[in-house]
């Protein structure tokens, strides 16, 4: 990269980003990065990502799901938790009713998909918490939340000893983090790492790792509901300003499969097969321009490996 940025600036055509300055913080191992696949949605697409992991020869820190924890089966949690526990890997589950969900039909018109995450009235809050206690009395030990609320509630009651300590709160992508601010009020509440806005430049997201020290999680290539960008070439400096995150692999020309159902398997399955496939070319260009970058290796204690 440094020989071409040279031939660029001699030609008066330099990178507009070239000047930001590397994040001095580390995840609690002193790793920079580490790999997630989301939208891995049962038992047999978890295998299926370990099983392409090991082909590709990846390491694979964090698993995550988005239909919820309310659609799997107490046999398909207790899965779940075991293939996670064993491959010493994150499992995060995403909350179960959400509006979404809900009986209005809001967040399916154009201007109320923003609300799809947030949960409507006491009932469904209520719903979210039973939630969290059925997955965490399974072995669970990583939620995906997208309701400001909701983070608050499990911030007082993991403070109250009624979730687990260790229980970690991983913000969705549908709680837009588009600013330093915003982060560090989600900090503050308890979130343990922030999916940030997937549209964020490389001084965007210096600016957030600049005000909070939790990991921040980095779509670098989108799903296209969001945009559908593919940044591949950026993760090397996305690592060098903005660590400790999580480069997570999402998935173009693709479509949306939550809530999961079983005629749903085939294209959920080859989107679990192609997302590991697309985590080894973003590997290969960490490896190529930015060999000396340190990743996680499994199992590290502050993971949300399921208990």
């Amino acid at each position: 990269m440094k020989k071409t940025a040279t031939l660029l600036e001699k030609l008066g055509a330099a990178r507009e980003d070239a000047d930001l300055a590397a994040s001095p913080k580390r995840f609690p191992d002193g790793a920079q990065f580490r790999l997630e696949i989301p939208s891995v949605e049962t038992p047999e697409a978890l295998s299926l990502a370990l099983d392409e992991a090991e082909k590709q020869k990846l390491t694979i820190h964090r698993a995550s799901q988005g239909s919820g924890i309310m659609l799997l089966t107490d046999a398909e949690l207790r899965e779940m938790c075991r293939i996670a526990r064993d491959a010493r890997i994150e499992l995060s589950l995403f909350v179960g009713p959400r509006a979404g969900y809900d009986a209005t039909p809001q967040p399916l018109t154009p201007a109320g998909k923003v609300i799809g995450g947030n949960l409507r009235g006491g009932s469904q809050l209520f719903y979210a918490v039973e939630d969290i206690r059925r997955g965490c009395a399974l072995g669970l030990r990583s939620i995906l939340v997208a309701d400001l609320g909701l983070l608050h509630v499990v911030h007082e009651l993991k403070k109250a000893g009624e979730l687990p300590k260790n229980l970690v709160v991983k913000i969705s992508i549908l709680l837009s983090v588009p600013n330093p601010a915003t982060a560090a009020v989600l900090e503050s509440l308890g979130a343990g790492t922030i999916n940030v806005s997937p549209d964020l430049s490389l001084a965007h997201l210096a600016g957030l790792r600049r005000t909070i020290s939790v990991p921040l999680d980095i779509y670098v290539e989108v799903p296209d509901g969001f945009g559908g960008y593919i940044r591949f070439y950026e993760v090397p400096e996305m690592i060098r300003v903005a660590s400790p995150v999580y480069v997570k692999m999402g998935l173009r020309n693709a479509p949306d499969i939550y809530p999961w159902g079983e005629q749903l398997r085939a294209v959920s399955l080859a989107m679990t097969r192609e997302r590991v496939r697309r985590a080894r070319l973003v590997m290969d260009t960490i490896e190529r321009y930015t060999p000396d970058a340190v990743m996680s290796r499994p199992g590290a204690k502050d993971l949300g490996v399921p208990a």
